[in-house]
């Protein structure tokens, strides 16, 4: 248990410092390299592993990509200017069409897939909109928050959903069926608490007039057009999967590869560097840090885990499913969301009650909005907001993820229950 956990915070620490440029997957692979050679693991562990992620990775890699190219040919910039267009000047109308995009961005293309595409883009429009900076943090904070909150509804939405789902085999059908109306409310929530708590920091009015026509921002007008039909039939063609029992990743890759090839095609991408700048990072701290987490499964971690899950699971469905969301969430705020849904998943393999598979799911989504490391697209989003020249404090997001998370994740798990 010491040297599992041991290597556990060091691979964790590394991958939220990132000393010197160094890659999240190259940590997690040097972690796993450790694990293997302490013992802690051994190559049978590896191949389970790889057997549990290598569909969400893939599945990741692809919606990734298919974020690329939209976001290439204009189409998210187009959303970004046709929402702030809408609220016609309403600074507070603007505040919930921009949570509703980004719900959208969120539920199609994954959060990870809102923190590196979208965040860049309303922010540019945001200066560009002359906002101040309380204003702008106010906005990003509440983007942040939605792009977790709202990657519910879709297998495809979070990795979190798809390992899960993958261990408990849970369908495409089944999953969207169960986690819908949770969705829904959370969305709702999410915006209803984001507006009471910033409510001070948006303008009651913004000049619109300062941002381009939407059509003008798109570099291929055929293609944007194309894309919606595109991504309807992709998602028809989930459900087709479901019904043959085919991995997620089959639709969500190659869909992003057939995708790119017509944009290249068309001349609005470029295949080679689409494929050269995807994040495969992502793949190697997949497998790495799940290596890494299941030294602690060796040790024992989850067998005291589902002791505790067990005992909840007898005093009914609300203390149930309340208990094991909360446990979900404050394991991702202090340690990571990703090495949560697998200890978590494990410990629950063994108990008769898939509802908790699912409010598992919510709190690994939610509950990392507590802390700046909760999960990966967090890290992600506040690297680029860095890059932007946008610094948030440890403290100033702590405090918060912590007044806000809460009471959201107690109404979504609510819905679940109801």
């Amino acid at each position: 248990m010491i040297a599992s956990s041991f290597i556990f915070l060091a691979t964790l620490i590394f991958v939220i410092w990132q000393p010197k440029g160094l890659k999240i997957g190259t940590t997690a692979i040097i972690g796993a390299i450790v694990s293997l050679t302490l013992g802690t693991v051994s190559f049978g562990d590896v191949l389970i592993v790889s057997n549990i992620v290598w569909d969400a990775t893939l599945a990741f890699i692809g919606i990734i990509i298919m974020s690329m190219i939209l976001d290439e040919i204009g189409f998210f910039e187009w959303c970004a200017i046709k929402m702030a267009k809408l609220s016609h000047g309403n600074g507070h109308l603007m505040f919930v069409y921009a949570l509703l995009l980004g719900a959208f961005v969120s539920a199609l293309f994954a959060n990870d897939g809102a923190a590196l595409i979208l965040t860049p883009i309303l922010l540019a429009k945001m200066r560009l909109l002359k906002l101040n900076a309380k204003t702008i943090i106010a906005f990003l904070l509440a983007g942040g928050f939605i792009s977790d909150s709202a990657s519910l509804p879709f297998v495809f939405s979070n990795l979190t959903n798809i390992v899960t789902a993958n261990y408990f085999n849970i369908g495409f059908v089944e999953y969207l069926s169960v986690m819908f109306m949770p969705f829904v409310v959370s969305v709702i929530i999410s915006i209803l608490v984001l507006w009471l708590v910033l409510n001070n920091d948006i303008p009651k009015t913004i000049d619109v007039n300062l941002l381009k026509n939407p059509d003008d921002v798109l570099k291929s007008k055929p293609l944007f057009y194309i894309s919606w039909l595109f991504l309807a039939l992709l998602l028809f063609a989930y459900f087709i999967g479901d019904a043959y029992h085919l991995p997620i990743s089959l639709f969500a890759l190659g869909g992003a590869v057939l995708f790119l090839a017509i944009a290249s095609y068309m001349g609005a991408a470029r295949a080679g560097l689409t494929i050269k700048n995807a994040p495969w990072q992502v793949v190697w701290f997949s497998i790495g840090l799940y290596i890494v987490v299941y030294g602690l499964k060796n040790a024992g971690l989850t067998d005291y885990l589902t002791l505790v899950l067990k005992d909840l699971a007898t005093q009914g469905d609300f203390i149930a499913i309340m208990g094991t969301g909360f446990i979900s969430a404050i394991l991702s705020a202090v340690m990571n969301n990703m090495p949560t849904v697998m200890i978590m998943d494990i410990a629950l393999v063994d108990i008769p009650n898939k509802a908790l598979a699912y409010a598992n799911i919510i709190g690994c989504n939610l509950g990392p909005k507590m802390t700046p490391f909760g999960s990966l697209a967090t890290l992600l989003w506040l690297h680029v907001l860095a890059q932007k020249g946008v610094k948030i404090s440890f403290w100033e997001y702590s405090k918060f993820g912590l007044l806000v998370t809460p009471p959201v994740l107690f109404v979504v798990l609510l819905a679940l229950w109801s």
